[in-house]
């Protein structure tokens, strides 16, 4: 993913001279090309990641599209006082990209986790939330968040994420991805976790159960409507997020069923418990020790269906 946000940024650059990339102190050699557009173009900001998000503020308000870049914890909770204050409640079209969200780099240690951000940044006003899937979300959705005329997040995975779509399409922020039809089931997937519910709904159906996956790429706005849909034909809904189960996208999808409901759907929450995670590892194993793995996801998704009756 972060190989075609380099691709993607370089060639939007190159059309527009108004699209500017701060970087924290990471990802020089993907952006060579960028860089040798014009000093103006591309700023290494160093690990000071607040001074970033303030500066790219400033860019923003002289007209310029600046895009903020780094690994995703340091480019929100890090610095989210200057998101709130100088971005958000300017409504200003500052693009934050996180890369190596959720257990991406599970490898480093909580540090480098970030398994907080939709928590943090849902509740920003003016603030859109996307989590691409694959790599052609990605390229897709760095379009809509620069053709947008406020505040963006963008959280990225890091590297050989499965991709699941053969060619672009139609990307609407707000609007989901239906990846598999199901009428008893839905799995609703935000981010890089589209292919774990891809994986699950296989074994789901392998079961006799019909599940279906949609891939939730915009967490806020979410898309009402294909929620309300959801909710008015499947007998379980079930979230998954490498994210805290605690104010991440299960939460705002439950928020509102609350709201919006009574619905007889039930809603069965995937993601990380309320607990640090203090083994160094893989990924996929930092999966599995969180109860987000497929199998996992099936299981827990088959007894909330018995649990329906």
């Amino acid at each position: 993913m972060r190989n075609a946000f380099a691709l993607e940024i370089t060639a939007l650059a190159a059309t527009d001279e108004r699209v500017v990339l701060l970087s924290g102190d990471i990802g020089n050699r993907l952006f060579d090309q960028l860089k040798g557009m014009g000093p103006e173009r591309f700023y290494n900001c160093g690990v000071a990641e607040a001074n970033m998000t303030g500066l790219a503020a400033g860019l923003a308000m002289c007209g310029l599209k600046p895009v903020t870049y780094t690994i995703a914890p340091f480019n929100t909770t890090r610095c989210l006082e200057q998101i709130k204050l100088d971005v958000c409640y300017h409504n200003l079209p500052v693009v934050i990209v996180g890369v190596g969200s959720g257990l991406s780099y599970a490898r480093l240690g909580v540090s480098h986790h970030c398994l907080d951000d939709f928590a943090c940044l849902r509740v920003m006003p003016n603030l859109k939330v996307i989590a691409p899937a694959d790599a052609v979300e990605t390229r897709l959705a760095l379009r809509a968040a620069l053709a947008q005329d406020g505040p963006v997040y963008l959280r990225l995975g890091k590297k050989n994420e499965p991709l699941l779509h053969r060619a672009a399409f139609d990307f609407v922020i707000g609007k989901a991805v239906v990846h598999a039809p199901g009428d008893e089931v839905c799995l609703l997937a935000a981010g890089t976790t589209v292919s774990l519910a891809l994986e699950a709904a296989g074994i789901l159906r392998e079961q006799g159960i019909d599940a279906g996956v949609v891939g939730m790429h915009t967490v806020k706005p979410l898309d009402t409507d294909m929620l309300a849909d959801i909710f008015g034909r499947c007998r379980v809904a079930a979230t998954i997020e490498e994210h805290f189960l605690a104010g991440g996208f299960g939460s705002a999808v439950a928020e509102w069923a609350a709201d919006n409901g009574p619905f007889r759907t039930k809603i069965a929450r995937f993601g990380v418990p309320d607990a640090f995670l203090r083994s160094c590892g893989s990924q996929s194993g930092a999966r599995r020790l969180s109860g987000i793995d497929a199998a996992s996801v099936a299981s827990g998704v088959a007894l909330a269906l018995a649990r329906q009756g």
